[in-house]
């Protein structure tokens, strides 16, 4: 990429994070303006109606950012491991795997904390991604992109079924995650946000680390392997770290869909095919999209809200489309 566009990618993001920030803060079921969200934020003294508003709303902001970044990075691994451009932690089930865990453990176990939630959600990622890369690998011609994807549709499929199954006898799980099921960012705490950080900081740098391999693997196996890159050691790395980012982000916010759908696809049209630009810029596009999901959710629902997750798929459904009729699907 030439140095200007880069240039004006990050002048453009940067732009697209304050704008999406303030508007989070500052938009829902009561509006506040410019002037009371910096009172608030830069005098700790303000004690008006508007200011504690704002204040309510930070760790919401901050998850929101937090997860959609981690959701873009998650999606553009998955694509590049499987060189498959409707991969996504939401069509490959790996998503629907994590819910099935956590809500297990909810019914079975008695977890209630978002630091137990985290482990169960990341066993539930892991152990989907495995089973529907094996079974799309099965008969001739490996893991293609139409099996896999279908692999994928029909685990998540199979694994919502066994989630429903879970929930339906027990009103009391039922009720705590009929909202968490579709995705949202609104119970975000301070606490839950402090407990997931250091599993979406490991799995982004490991992302970031591998993106060179990447570049190489995209080259088909043979070519990366003669210069030199270990492409089963690069697929494992990547995978984990998607695992651990889209699978770290369930656990709080639930299976928020179609943001590492939606945002690497765009990227890449902008950018080209490299995973060192790529993989940045999903993340910063990935916050952008699932802050103004949540904002664009509490107007459409005022004085409630729709849940981020539900404006994702309304959003992402038409992109999966024309994924489908414009791009070759065997490979990226």
């Amino acid at each position: 990429m030439k140095i200007k566009k880069i240039l004006i990618l990050i002048i453009a993001g940067v732009i697209g994070i304050v704008l999406s920030v303030f508007a989070s803060l500052a938009l829902g079921s009561r509006n506040v303006g410019l002037r009371e969200v910096i009172d608030a934020l830069f005098n700790g003294s303000s004690e008006s109606f508007n200011a504690l508003v704002v204040r309510e709303r930070i760790p919401r902001t901050v998850f929101s950012i937090i997860a959609g970044a981690s959701l873009g990075v998650s999606g553009a691994l998955m694509q590049a491991i499987t060189r498959n451009p409707v991969a996504d932690p939401s069509i490959l089930g790996v998503n629907t795997g994590a819910s099935l865990f956590v809500v297990s453990g909810i019914a079975f176990f008695q977890i209630n904390t978002a630091g137990e939630y985290i482990w169960f959600a990341l066993a539930g990622a892991a152990l989907t991604a495995v089973f529907v890369y094996r079974i799309g690998s099965m008969g001739y011609g490996g893991a293609t992109p139409i099996k896999l994807a279908l692999a994928g549709a029909a685990t998540s499929v199979a694994l919502s079924s066994l989630v429903s199954a879970v929930i339906l006898p027990r009103t009391d799980v039922m009720n705590a995650f009929r909202f968490w099921q579709v995705g949202s960012v609104g119970g975000a705490t301070w606490d839950g946000i402090l407990k997931v950080s250091p599993f979406l900081l490991v799995g982004l740098v490991m992302g970031i680390l591998a993106a060179p391999a990447l570049n190489a693997l995209a080259l088909g196996d043979d070519v990366a392997t003669g210069l030199g890159v270990k492409t089963g050691m690069v697929r494992i790395v990547g995978a984990l770290a998607g695992v651990l980012l889209c699978g770290a982000t369930t656990a709080l916010a639930g299976p928020i869909g179609f943001v590492g759908l939606m945002i690497p696809h765009m990227i890449r049209l902008v950018c080209g095919p490299n995973m060192r630009y790529i993989i940045p810029m999903s993340a910063v596009g990935g916050a952008i999209l699932l802050t103004i999901s949540d904002v664009i959710g509490r107007l459409i629902g005022n004085p409630g809200e729709l849940e981020a997750g539900i404006v994702t798929a309304f959003l992402g459904a038409p992109i999966l489309i024309m994924i489908a009729m414009r791009a070759k699907v065997r490979a990226l």
